[in-house]
């Protein structure tokens, strides 16, 4: 396929960042936004490279007016969050070879603009509803270790192991905080296989999370299982360089319970999955290559947990 090649240099352009922090496990989601990593363009470089991106996001979702989900350490019953994040990060594919495999690091810093609504249920005295928003830095990823390798032109796949820091604002009581006041640390595989043939995509990301307490809350949300996929056909536009469609699909499942003394709602295993659309687009300016991709996703099946759709474009330059 002409000018495929120049997408297996396209990784990485949105590592797996989940800059949205409203689903919870405690809060009805974890630190990784469900879907965030599924394509090439999450994918590493493939050969030694320099990666400037930017990925924009946006979530709108609520949950059942009957189901309670905490927030701050407040139990909130009809909650509906909209959030919008921009999170910049860099990607750097060193020439170190590792087990055969080329060593790289990776850092993301979000920025998020958040507001949620609810009706908060005190320990003592009536409920009533609440709006709160937060805006500023988000938790930083840290990617400290990352190993691939590549099998001929069509063939990538990687080990990670991703760090998620309480850098964001964080205050008990308010619904709405930048920040999840605990670290989580996420190992996590990779393959992606794109035809410079035929331009087929069979893309798939799996992880597991694992969350430290939050010592304001003395909350701990439980250990959390993902899975995205992503099936796609890459077409030549001439020229101006290839474009991709085709589809993804996540499963985000929590495979223990949470616990501490503060989670008044007992193990509170959630989960969610999901299908939707995605386009992406690769060119050459100059003598760098540059990426870019929008896909929506909606969750269909969701238990114990906020249910929406989330809305992502993403951009990189590998230099």
């Amino acid at each position: 396929m002409k000018n495929s090649s120049h997408l297996a240099a396209l990784a990485a352009a949105a590592m797996c960042v989940a800059p949205c922090l409203i689903h919870a496990e405690e809060g009805a989601g974890g630190h990784y936004m469900p879907g965030a990593t599924a394509t090439f363009i999450d994918t590493l470089p493939g050969k030694p490279a320099l990666v400037f991106a930017n990925a924009f996001t946006y979530y709108d979702g609520s949950a059942s007016l009957s189901r309670p989900i905490q927030f701050g350490g407040q139990l909130t019953l009809d909650a509906h969050a909209t959030c919008y994040a921009d999170t910049f990060f860099g990607i750097y594919q060193t020439p170190l070879e590792l087990l055969g495999g080329n060593y790289a690091v990776v850092a993301a810093v979000p920025f998020i603009w958040l507001d949620v609504k609810g009706t908060v249920a005190p320990p003592i005295g009536p409920s009533v509803k609440r709006t709160d928003s937060a805006n500023g830095l988000g938790d930083i990823t840290l990617y400290p270790f990352m190993l691939g390798w590549t099998n001929g032109p069509d063939l990538k796949y990687d080990v990670r192991l991703g760090i998620y820091a309480p850098s964001g604002d964080y205050e008990v009581g308010k619904l709405a905080n930048t920040g999840r006041n605990y670290w989580t640390f996420e190992p996590a595989v990779s393959a992606s296989w794109l035809s410079t043939r035929i331009g087929t995509e069979v893309t798939v990301f799996a992880g597991l999370d694992f969350n430290t307490e939050n010592p304001d809350t003395h909350y701990t949300s439980g250990t959390s299982f993902h899975l995205e996929g992503t099936l796609a056909q890459h077409l030549p536009l001439g020229k101006l360089g290839i474009i991709g469609v085709g589809a993804n699909a996540f499963l985000y499942e929590q495979i223990t319970g949470d616990s501490g003394s503060g989670a008044a709602l007992g193990d509170f295993e959630g989960r969610t999955a999901g299908v939707g659309p995605v386009i992406s687009f690769a060119t050459k300016i100059a003598k760098a290559d540059l990426a870019a991709e929008v896909k929506w996703l909606p969750e269909l099946n969701v238990e114990k947990r906020l249910k929406g759709d989330t809305i992502w474009f993403k951009v990189g330059v590998v230099f």
